[in-house]
Formats: structure tokens, C-alpha cells, sequence
């Protein structure tokens, strides 16, 4: 059983902040060796939004942020599943929430590989491939609902 946390930056408690930082650091620095500035300054605003899920024990299996660009374009971003987590569709559960009753322009930069889940929620390719610190990488975007804007 998993549980669904939420919420905004200053929401979060130390403790939350480090274990996603550690996920973070886990995955994309150590286990995909890639050397980069994680802690962007773009955490702990109010229009911010965290969600991750926790097993029973309380471990911190998998995790995502939505953060607004400039101009109120909201971009998804940092999903991770920790190792031991992944196969259980729990990136596909965090992005159902994040996206619940959104109506707005969403944008991510999806490695390449993860394409088709996003694809499933009406993300679509843009642009070119392109390498992010040495992983392809393509934009995909998700256009307004409803006519809704940003």
C-alpha cells in the first residue's frame, strides 16, 4: 500500500525536503551519472506544488514537481522512482494527480526512453531531441483543456 502526499514548498517539512533530495540525488546524480545543480532555488515557493508517494514503512518511493514557468505555464519536472520502487506504475500515479482537474498548458522534458507514459496523458512531442546533462531528452507538451490558458 502506498500513500499520496501533497504539497506546496513551504508545506514541507525538513524531513520531507531531505528525503526527496536524497531520492533526487540517488537517481539522477549516482545511479544516472549526471553531475548537476539539483538544488535550483525552485523547491520551496508557494507555487510550488510536491507530490510523492511513501510505502507503509514510510519510504519515499517516488516523486514529482510541478513548478510555474514565467507567463503561469506550469512544468512538470524531477519524476523519479526509487529502484526498488519501479514497475509499479507509481510515476503514472503521481502524474494522474498532478494533471487531476487541470485545465491548463502543462510542459515537461521527458528523457527520451519515458515518452509513452507521458504520451498518455496528452503530452506531445516538440521540437528536437536534445542531451541534458549526456540523456536524450525531448519537450513534450500538454495543451490547455477547455480552452483554458496556462
Amino acid at each position: 500500500m502506498t500513500t499520496l502526499h501533497d504539497a506546496a514548498g513551504p508545506e514541507l517539512t525538513a524531513a520531507q525536503l531531505y528525503a526527496i533530495l536524497r531520492l533526487r540525488s540517488e537517481v539522477f546524480v549516482v545511479e544516472q551519472d549526471c553531475v548537476y545543480a539539483d538544488i535550483d532555488g525552485r523547491d520551496l515557493p508557494a507555487d510550488t506544488r510536491h507530490l510523492w508517494l511513501t510505502g507503509e514503512d514510510g519510504e519515499l518511493l517516488a516523486y514529482l514537481r510541478v513548478l510555474t514557468d514565467p507567463g503561469g505555464l506550469r512544468r512538470i519536472g524531477r519524476v523519479v522512482t526509487a529502484r526498488a520502487a519501479r514497475g509499479r506504475g507509481l510515476a503514472a500515479r503521481l502524474m494522474a494527480a498532478a494533471l487531476a482537474d487541470a485545465t491548463g498548458e502543462f510542459v515537461l522534458d521527458a528523457q527520451t526512453y519515458a515518452q509513452g507514459l507521458y504520451a498518455r496523458f496528452g503530452f506531445v512531442p516538440e521540437g528536437e531531441e536534445f542531451l541534458e546533462d549526456g540523456i536524450p531528452h525531448r519537450t513534450m507538451r500538454r495543451p490547455a483543456k477547455d480552452g483554458a490558458v496556462g
